[in-house]
């Protein structure tokens, strides 16, 4: 007869598929150019509904909200701007 302490499956197992799962929510052109984006570069941000984010540098985008931060230090200097990646229809990446 099996033990009830062997039938039990492994919680990590589950766990970490689902965090793997969550960790690729955020897709799309955008989200993935993030991940790979250099932090501090400045860009400008399109947006969906047709905003422009102007001269917004990158801070960084957390992969388990799909949320990027960006610092805006012309318009309201020290202010974050956070913007959903999968909001983002194109970036403009700053020239030196």
């Amino acid at each position: 007869m099996m033990s009830s302490k062997n039938s039990k499956k492994c919680q990590c197992e589950s766990s970490q598929s689902s965090r793997k799962k969550h960790n690729n929510n955020c897709k799309g052109c955008i989200c993935d150019t993030l991940r790979k984006l250099q932090t501090q570069t400045e860009v400008d941000v399109f947006l969906d509904g047709g905003q422009v984010l102007e001269d917004v540098i990158f801070i960084n985008l957390d992969n388990n909200t799909c949320c990027a931060f960006f610092a805006d230090q012309e318009t309201e200097p020290g202010s974050t701007l956070i913007v959903d990646c999968q909001k983002i229809q194109a970036i403009r990446i700053e020239a030196d």
